[in-house]
């Protein structure tokens, strides 16, 4: 379908948040639907480092990608390989059999940060062809829609849990487990109103530790362990921590959840020793000295490390972070605040 002269009419423009989380790994398939009777769940917190995409004319028969810290694309329609850096992009326009379109993405979150940047461009990209065709917008179907694009071009298992912070924002904790005919997910809500959140963000702090990450080869390791048998006791273990901490924060026991935190992390390095880098391990120690618990996103390797605990203790420990990325080029502790609001269209 050519949407040249759409869009010559009116572009269109969305965006949505990404995500710091917990139990990452468990929206996968391969492990909530074994592990269905520990009742997996995953934890996220949708910020306001929001992804734009904006659909633009462009020539009749063509695609052009563009986005900040990749080399701008353009491929015939149909022509695109999906291996290809932004192979997502080219794969959800192919969906809608889409040319005579320029793709244009600016994300206020660093590249390949860990914070769910891909995903996010996915919903907002499917949300915006949704607006161009005059679709009515459901959250919920744009972001498995998204999810089952992203996993049959990544070559590797892909969870769901970005897409959704993505499309609805907020705080909240994801219940995966199969429904009468396909997967579904229960959302349980973590704080209900602006106040609750405003509050919130006193108890986190986000860190970009300045090197960028690459998913795919850690969430390969645990996937591939796992189908081994060999860590499917931690992986219990790790749903019921994200169980317990989605609990904690809930009623607002920060120390607990700063130590079921850490619990998980532990982990994780326990299973893959490289899903922190040496800042992220400095930055890990300092949090669990000042009475915080401290993760790497998503898949860590790089990207981005979230902290938690109670207001003081958070305030204590900015200073400590900022000292250690201080010398490392680009890192930095991010100004970023809890999004309440997933997909906006413009």
């Amino acid at each position: 379908m050519n949407f040249k002269k759409k869009l010559e009419k009116r572009d269109i423009q969305v965006s949505v948040p990404c995500r710091v989380d917990l139990g990452g790994t468990l929206d996968i398939s391969t492990f909530y639907l074994s592990m269905n009777h520990s009742f997996p769940s995953s934890f996220n917190v949708a910020l306001d480092l929001r992804t734009r995409v904006s659909l633009l004319p462009w020539e009749k028969g063509k695609i052009k990608v563009s986005s900040r810290g990749f080399e701008t694309a353009v491929f015939k329609n149909g022509d695109a390989p999906f291996n290809h850096p932004m192979g997502l992009m080219f794969a959800i326009a192919n969906h809608f059999d889409a040319h005579g379109l320029h793709v244009q993405i600016d994300s206020s979150s660093p590249p390949r940060s860990a914070l769910g940047g891909s995903s996010s461009v996915a919903v907002a990209m499917i949300s915006a062809f949704y607006k161009a065709l005059e679709k009515e917008i459901f959250p919920e179907q744009i972001a498995w829609l998204a999810h089952y694009i992203e996993s049959s071009v990544a070559g590797v298992p892909c969870g769901m849990q970005d897409q959704l912070a993505a499309a609805f924002g907020g705080v909240n904790q994801w219940i995966w487990k199969m429904g009468k005919v396909c997967p579904e997910f229960e959302q349980i809500v973590i704080f209900e109103n602006e106040i609750e959140i405003k509050r919130f963000n006193t108890n986190i702090l986000i860190a970009y530790c300045g090197i960028p990450h690459v998913s795919k080869d850690i969430n390969k390791q645990w996937v591939d362990s796992f189908i081994r048998g060999e860590t499917r006791p931690i992986f219990r273990k790790i749903a019921y921590l994200t169980k317990e901490f989605s609990k904690a924060v809930k009623s607002l026991d920060f120390r607990r959840a700063g130590d079921l935190m850490n619990q998980e992390t532990k982990l994780r390095l326990e299973m893959t020793p490289d899903v922190l880098d040496n800042t992220g391990k400095k930055l890990f120690e300092k949090a669990m000295n000042c009475h915080c618990g401290a993760r790497f996103t998503g898949a860590g390797g790089g990207g981005c490390l979230w902290a938690i605990g109670q207001a003081t203790d958070v305030k204590n420990l900015r200073p400590v972070w900022q000292e250690i990325l201080r010398p490392v080029e680009t890192a930095k502790i991010l100004d970023t605040k809890i999004e309440n609001k997933g997909i906006i269209i413009y």
